[in-house]
């Protein structure tokens, strides 16, 4: 009655479990997760899966057929569903993310690609497999307990892989205080594998009896469900730290952008000022012109300008006065009333002069010839 309450309890749960995670698995892919970070939570609901397969064939051949949990056809279904769920456990590994050194049975995994991986663990269990089914078959001498050896080392070194892995991963995440119940879970695991290798024969007839059986059906369902847990807190956590990373990912990039933006407008201001400076200055320039047409010259004046188109670049004020045979007061003085008359003020007059002359033709009015 106990052993079928645990495998009932176990294929209920362990079925609408690897449900549930297979829904994510794909739900993570439409949303466009990385390969490498959803094939554990594929292999993490595959491992669930065999378990609740497990338990209901164990239930099925039990209520259907009549067997006996102790019968050997039993013990070598759970034996191979055990083997699956180890191979399963062992693919998902690879996938917990961390920044420590890897264990050397993940190195071992990740030296294969998933197909190679299965195709040689399946190889090697095959035939270890085949050498215990041909002597164990009809053979009473070879008890259910050497059968479990086929499966409890590679249970023990995938709980030892398990137990690395989940403890580096919770520390990189700073949730330390879960070495608690990860220790819990291989506690568990090495207390239903010696629950296997031990015989009942040697229990069965004691005071222990029953509080063995119970130990049991208590050990193998609560490292199942602890394991679940564990996987879903580590699925959970790890889909936190990704989120994080992409808004922190999401807030570089916009701090990155921002900066460009302000660069390109602080080009777009100077670009901006410059543009208006030249503005202003053909404002000035065109006032200039138009004041110009309003203004009578005299001759004169003229031919002062017309000088100062000319030589204005290589003769100074004093030299072409005395060219014109006038005095540098008399000149600079035509010089300062033409400027007036323009409304030319500040630096750079006597080249808007120059240019005033050449630009309304005044350079035929040159007196100065060389």
């Amino acid at each position: 009655m106990l052993t079928t309450t645990v495998y009932t309890v176990t294929a209920i749960v362990c079925l609408i479990t690897a449900v549930v995670i297979q829904r994510i698995y794909f739900k993570e892919l439409q949303r466009g997760a990385s390969l490498k970070a959803v094939n554990g939570i594929k292999w993490f609901g595959w491992a669930i899966l065999v378990w609740g397969v497990g338990a209901l064939s164990n239930l099925v051949l039990v209520g259907i057929f009549d067997s006996n949990y102790s019968s050997r056809s039993i013990i070598y279904l759970g034996v191979l569903f055990s083997l699956v769920n180890s191979l399963c456990i062992l693919l998902s590994l690879p996938s917990i993310e961390h920044n420590k050194e890897r264990s050397l049975v993940v190195r071992l995994v990740e030296r294969f690609t998933e197909r190679e991986f299965v195709r040689v663990f399946l190889g090697i269990l095959m035939m270890i497999s085949f050498v215990f089914i041909v002597t164990s078959y009809n053979n009473t001498a070879i008890s259910n307990t050497l059968i479990w050896l086929i499966d409890i080392p590679i249970s023990i070194v995938v709980a030892v892989a398990l137990l690395i892995e989940l403890h580096k991963a919770f520390n990189n995440r700073d949730m330390r205080f879960m070495v608690i119940p990860v220790i819990a879970l291989f506690i568990l695991i090495v207390i239903a594998v010696t629950h296997r290798i031990i015989p009942n024969s040697y229990i069965e007839n004691t005071s222990l009896a029953a509080s063995w059986a119970a130990i049991g059906a208590v050990t193998s369902i609560s490292f199942k469900f602890l394991f679940i847990l564990l996987f879903s807190i580590l699925l959970y956590s790890w889909k936190f730290l990704s989120e994080k990373e992409q808004e922190e990912s999401r807030a570089a990039s916009l701090t990155l952008e921002n900066s460009r933006l302000l660069k390109n407008q602080e080009q777009l201001t100077l670009a901006n000022e410059s543009h208006l400076d030249t503005i202003k200055s053909m404002k000035s320039e065109l006032k200039t012109l138009k004041a110009a047409h309003k203004i009578e010259l005299s001759d004169r004046q003229k031919e002062v300008l017309g000088n100062l188109g000319l030589y204005g670049d290589t003769m100074s004020y004093g030299e072409m006065a005395e060219a014109m045979h006038i005095s540098l007061d008399g000149f600079q003085a035509h010089i300062h009333q033409i400027k007036k008359m323009l409304s030319i003020s500040g630096t750079g007059g006597k080249e808007r002069l120059i240019a005033f002359a050449k630009a309304n033709d005044l350079l035929q009015h040159a007196s100065i010839k060389q």
